[in-house]
């Protein structure tokens, strides 16, 4: 097998032979042999410690097939999402054509999250419909919100954050 260490030492052939071998096909036409080097430097490394992890194997290939991106959440309308946003609980009610929170009618959950905490957030991510770095992992105060449908009467749905508040204050 082939060592890193091997690489400075190849010709122009012999990166060629090498790159049909680890990744098959032809090298691009316009492609430096230092760039070769650092694309078949990759591969070895890879190989030897077992290829690429599973998971990035499959984002590549979603990626090659042109599904990068993951789709958005879709919310019907009648649904609520509850957020807890320093000791306020926000309610926002999902309509055909937007959002109703406080009583006006937005047309993004990242305007609502934007008027709630006075900064940028992507609203989504703020009412918890898409992971990621959400404020409530950060500030245990701060709790993530839930989305249910509309309650028929004057039902209150308590936050994951409440609860866990009240089972400590017990």
């Amino acid at each position: 097998m082939t060592m890193l260490a091997d690489l400075d030492a190849m010709d122009r052939a012999a990166l060629a032979r090498l790159w049909s071998d680890l990744i098959g096909g032809d090298v691009p036409a316009c492609m430096s042999q230092p760039m070769q080097r650092r694309f078949l430097a990759f591969e070895l490394q890879a190989k030897s410690e077992g290829g690429l992890p599973a998971t990035l194997r499959a984002r590549l290939d979603r990626i090659a097939a042109g599904e990068e991106r993951k789709a958005s959440p879709t919310l019907q309308s009648g649904a609520r999402l509850l957020r807890e946003w320093n000791g306020t609980t926000h309610v926002v009610d999902v309509l055909p054509e937007g959002f109703l929170w406080n009583g006006s009618q937005h047309r993004s959950l990242s305007a609502i999250a934007r008027a709630i905490t006075g900064a940028r957030w992507s609203g989504p991510r703020f009412f918890g419909l898409v992971g990621g770095g959400e404020a409530g992992d950060r500030n245990p105060a701060k709790g993530k919100a839930t989305a249910t449908k509309a309650p028929k009467g004057p039902k209150v749905k308590v936050c994951p954050a409440d609860r866990s508040r009240q089972a400590r204050a017990a």
